[in-house]
């Protein structure tokens, strides 16, 4: 096994690891320590030691977040449930469709240890609606895995039972909130439920359940393998384990690769990603998907670690990075981003159904050369209400935000030379590439 677990079968062709090709590799080796030789509390203890942290965008301790299902009687009669949140419907992420398309057995590997560690009878994989070759692969995989016995009764001769479902999702952004998600997956319209009670003790039709993002869950079955001291050192900093990084925009490279944790940002944008394109310069950046605040040249020599940039005024959310060059109006690069987080609101609150569609309008003013002085003040109030949390049903809205404000922040005068100049500035011939 490589200090890069996650992308360790995929190649430069990317071809889709079968069944036999992953466990001549090492595949299921985890799934069978954790299932022949180690408990459920054994396997809980090994993945709260770990300090793995959720890939999906928020961080929450993994371990930690399983220890709240009931176990024994406590959980009482009927199912539990793990589900793997493969929507990916955040601007800007396609970290989770690599490992889907082209090495499913990792992600169902972990997800029969999960489910072990849980004692959950029944997972889902809910899958983005436009992720047709995952699909595929997927459901291929779980196929060979029933015909093999590392699925339905008796797994590897035990008394566990797991039984594995593809779900194609309702093709929201909302349904990657994990109660969203759970109630899309009964046939209700997706709205995020209030919390308590949360899915851990009452989710899936009123079930114990968990919910974990895609990468989070392949790195399951290594960390059962090789051990919590292992996963522990290969981050760079505090956080532990590797992380699959990407970017977007005008850089040579665009791509994405599985780094340590606390990787700078300056490593991942000039190394691994080839630096900006000839001809263009970097403006800012957003670390972790459309729903995070910009961050500039400045913080280029930060580590990509939760809480460094937290700290630095945004969050690192999924690690995939979208690229403002100069040549890219940020109040254009904004707007795109609001109508779309307005056009993906389920509707149940009104700073998000009405506050949305009333900020994504505003910056079609100010963009379309309608703009007026006092747009900014209206925006810098929207922003404040609608991105607090709080305010909002969910996170979505405020995640909306996010870009919105720190733009504000750091290219107030782009959106002051939008509305003196009753134009966007970059249709003008010397900013065109």
């Amino acid at each position: 096994m490589t200090d890069r677990p996650l992308t360790r079968n995929i190649g430069p062709d990317r071809t889709p690891t079968d069944l036999a090709a992953y466990e001549l590799n090492g595949g299921y080796r985890g799934l069978r320590k954790a299932i022949t030789a180690m408990s459920p509390a054994d396997c809980l203890e090994m993945v709260k030691e770990s300090n793995l942290r959720g890939r999906g965008g928020a961080g929450f301790p993994t371990g930690l977040k399983w220890s709240f299902v009931p176990m024994g009687e406590k959980a009482g009669p009927g199912h539990k449930y793990l589900i793997a949140n493969a929507d990916e419907m955040e601007p800007g992420t396609f970290k989770d469709r690599l490992l889907m398309e082209c090495d499913p057995h990792q992600l169902i590997e972990g997800m029969i240890v999960a489910a072990y560690t849980i004692q959950a009878d029944v997972a889902y994989i809910f899958l983005r609606a436009e992720y047709f070759d995952a699909e595929r692969q997927l459901r291929a995989a779980i196929a060979a895995c029933y015909e093999k016995g590392y699925l339905g009764d008796n797994i590897l001769g035990t008394d566990y039972r797991l039984d594995m479902y593809v779900h194609s999702s309702a093709g929201r952004y909302i349904c990657g909130e994990e109660t969203a998600l759970i109630n899309s997956l009964e046939g209700k319209r997706a709205n995020p439920r209030a919390k308590p009670p949360f899915p851990q003790v009452s989710g899936l039709w009123g079930r114990p359940t968990i919910v974990n993002n895609v990468e989070t869950l392949c790195n399951i079955h290594h960390i059962i393998e090789r051990g919590a001291d292992w996963f522990q050192s290969l981050g760079k900093g505090e956080d532990s384990g590797t992380k699959l990084f990407g970017v977007s925009g005008r850089v040579k490279n665009p791509g994405c690769w599985e780094l340590p944790m606390g990787t700078p940002v300056r490593e991942i944008l000039e190394v691994h990603a080839g630096g900006m394109e000839d001809g263009y310069k970097l403006r800012g950046f957003l670390p972790g998907g459309g729903s995070t605040d910009f961050l500039t040249e400045a913080h280029l020599d930060l580590p990509m670690d939760y809480d460094v940039i937290g700290k630095a005024g945004s969050r690192m959310g999924t690690g995939t990075m979208i690229i403002l060059d100069d040549h890219t109006c940020p109040v254009g690069m904004v707007k795109n981003l609001v109508e779309f987080f307005a056009r993906e609101s389920c509707g149940f609150c009104t700073p998000c159904r009405d506050g949305l569609p009333w900020s994504a309008q505003v910056l079609d003013d100010i963009e379309s050369g309608n703009g007026l002085p006092e747009d900014m003040a209206t925006l810098q109030k929207q922003a404040r209400f609608i991105g607090a949390i709080g305010n909002t049903h969910c996170a979505l809205a405020p995640g909306a935000m996010e870009p919105l404000n720190s733009a504000m922040k750091y290219f107030r005068e782009d959106f002051e030379r939008h509305i003196e100049g009753k134009h966007c500035p970059y249709r003008e011939p010397e900013n065109r590439p």
